[in-house]
């Protein structure tokens, strides 16, 4: 990809013209058409596919708006579940506060800023389809090549859109006034379309190119896709080919999936690139999406103290005396805030080590008070959170460099000094195998599922455990295999909360909690609790059929009208 990259650079930053941010998406082609025609060739469309993958992390809005469209989904899959809290301050950006508790209306910064960012990649997955049949002197193969890619990011935009809004305007290329498209239906059918497209002419991997899509992860996002539908069936047929023939493999240690210098392996099916001190602004190209989320100040001398870990999230690694979770009784008692820097509440915060079992994924996801952050050495006299009462002592763990990376594998320009060069792992075996165990569960297949998640657990025993300098282990590890799922109930349970140990904090928890269609319950009792201890969730609640969605911008509602004046956007329902 790199040098693609360098080879069509005078052209993509041509390209890059054209392309603006303002408040209605809809505006941003009339500018950009008449450019295109100086685009029909094999390295304008090669140009315009590199800007496409540009946005895949949801990049493109060069401001602070950038936080709202992450491709981590810290915002809609993290912080509005029961994973994260948004961290930091209250009063910081604030706009967060009203998705956290589910208060947010239709005039939400964060709520429109994700629209056009990703409507924003459909635009520009659009222009390649557009220049491709003008193209002369270019072979059919090598159009629909650049053809797959530009169709998988756009089921990606357009995914990601769904997700969070659910029902949106299908505008592909084809669309001349994409102003009067209403938005009257789910586009689960065009997403299956491009996905299959893509499946079908993408190929199994590329030389030297990490980054890229391949029909493996195009696979994978189509029985994802599957997955939000109930088409289990359909699912398990694609998760059983990626899993039994992809040749991916888990890494041996769990960790190994979040470190810089393990980026790309055997078990990655499709990461997002981040790059540092490349020559970009403040080093953009490093999942800027994300620049809040590293610890605050202190020895470690990051910002901005977002995304932190929830009580309830640290509590559900706990598992009994056999190594298996509490899956109905995690959260019945706390596990302790070990060494924790200052007491205001002495009832509330201890200096006593929890003396249960856990899983060792924990402290591989988690900084926790008195246990070693990766190199950095144990947290407990600097404190790196902004309000340990309104957020807690955690810090995430998966998005961090190593202190002896520091400037090589982090940024050395600009104020988000976190941004580093640790890739975002959007698909990788694990997820394909406990999706697998879904969908096998789901379709009464229990051996099977049974297997991809003691697969999954035996590599979380095998891993490398948390140590202090000394050699002595950070916290009771306890974890093992399953001997049976006795029935499609169990078994369910047991997989979800799987799901939410190897998956946390990857902006996939509310997500799927909506999918299960459990996100009612969920949440509700997360926030009653977790409401007790953070008193600004205290009273809030989750609506069912009406938070499971986010509302449609009223800007674009607004904007979006029909010869008569009449809006074309319906509003999501319930706001």
């Amino acid at each position: 990809m790199k040098k693609i990259i360098a080879n069509i650079l005078p052209i993509l930053l041509m390209t890059s013209l054209f392309y603006s941010c303002g408040d209605d998406f809809y505006t941003i082609r009339p500018k950009g058409e008449a450019q295109l025609d100086n685009l029909y060739s094999r390295e304008g469309a090669n140009a315009l596919l590199v800007g496409t993958y540009a946005v895949i992390d949801g990049g493109n809005v060069r401001d602070g708006s950038i936080w709202a469209s992450s491709v981590t989904n810290w915002v809609w899959g993290s912080v509005a579940s029961d994973d994260a809290y948004k961290g930091s301050t209250y009063s910081d950006q604030g706009t967060i506060n009203p998705i956290e508790g589910f208060f947010v209306d239709a005039d939400n910064g964060y709520v429109a800023n994700h629209w056009r960012a990703y409507f924003d990649g459909v635009v520009r997955s659009n222009d390649v389809l557009k220049v491709l049949p003008k193209i002369e002197g270019m072979l059919d193969e090598e159009k629909a090549l650049i053809a797959a890619q530009a169709r998988f990011l756009r089921a990606h935009f357009y995914f990601e859109l769904t997700k969070v809004h659910y029902k949106v305007p299908w505008i592909d290329e084809n669309i001349e006034n994409p102003s009067v498209i209403p938005n009257d239906r789910v586009l689960w059918p065009e997403i299956e379309a491009d996905l299959k497209f893509a499946v079908e002419n993408l190929p199994e991997s590329w030389s030297g190119e990490p980054g890229r899509v391949t029909s493996w992860a195009a696979k994978t996002m189509l029985a994802q896709v599957y997955m939000f539908q109930s088409k289990f069936p359909e699912a398990k047929t694609l998760l059983n080919d990626v899993v039994t023939n992809g040749g991916f493999e888990l890494m041996e240690s769990y960790e190994l999936n979040y470190m810089a210098a393990t980026r790309n392996n055997k078990e990655s099916i499709l990461e997002i690139q981040y790059s540092v001190n490349d020559g970009s602004d403040g080093s953009y190209n490093a999942g800027w999406g994300d620049a809040l989320n590293f610890p605050q100040g202190g020895k470690i001398g990051t910002c901005c103290g977002f995304f932190q870990p929830t009580q309830n999230f640290v509590n559900a690694f706990k598992t009994d005396e056999n190594g298996l979770p509490l899956l109905d009784t995690f959260n019945d008692e706390s596990i302790p805030w070990a060494n924790v820097w200052k007491e205001e509440n002495p009832d509330v915060y201890t200096k006593d080590f929890y003396p249960g079992n856990v899983d060792p994924r924990l402290d591989h996801t988690v900084g926790r008070p008195g246990v070693p952050y990766l190199d950095w050495g144990p947290i407990d006299e600097d404190q790196p959170v902004r309000d340990l009462l309104n957020s807690g002592p955690y810090l995430f763990k998966k998005n961090m460099f190593l202190k002896a990376d520091k400037g090589s594998g982090s940024t050395t320009t600009g104020w988000a000094t976190g941004v580093n060069n640790n890739s975002y792992r959007k698909y990788r075996l694990a997820h394909a195998m406990l999706w697998l165990a879904e969908c096998a569960a789901e379709t009464d297949d229990l051996p099977l599922a049974l297997s991809m998640v003691n697969q999954i657990r035996e590599r979380a025993k095998n891993s490398n455990y948390v140590k202090f300098d000394g050699g002595e282990e950070a916290a009771h590890y306890a974890v093992e295999s399953y001997a049976s799922f006795s029935d499609k109930e169990f078994a369910l349970k047991a997989i979800r909360h799987e799901m939410r140990l190897e998956f946390g904090m990857e902006g996939y928890r509310f997500f799927d909690l909506v999918r299960w269609g459990i996100a009612s319950d969920v949440m509700n009792d997360y926030l009653e609790t977790e409401g007790e201890i953070r008193t600004y969730l205290s009273g809030k609640q989750f609506v069912a059929d009406k938070h499971e969605y986010w509302p449609v911008p009223q800007t674009q509602i607004d904007l979006s009208v029909d010869e008569s004046g009449a809006s074309v956007l319906e509003q999501t329902p319930g706001y």
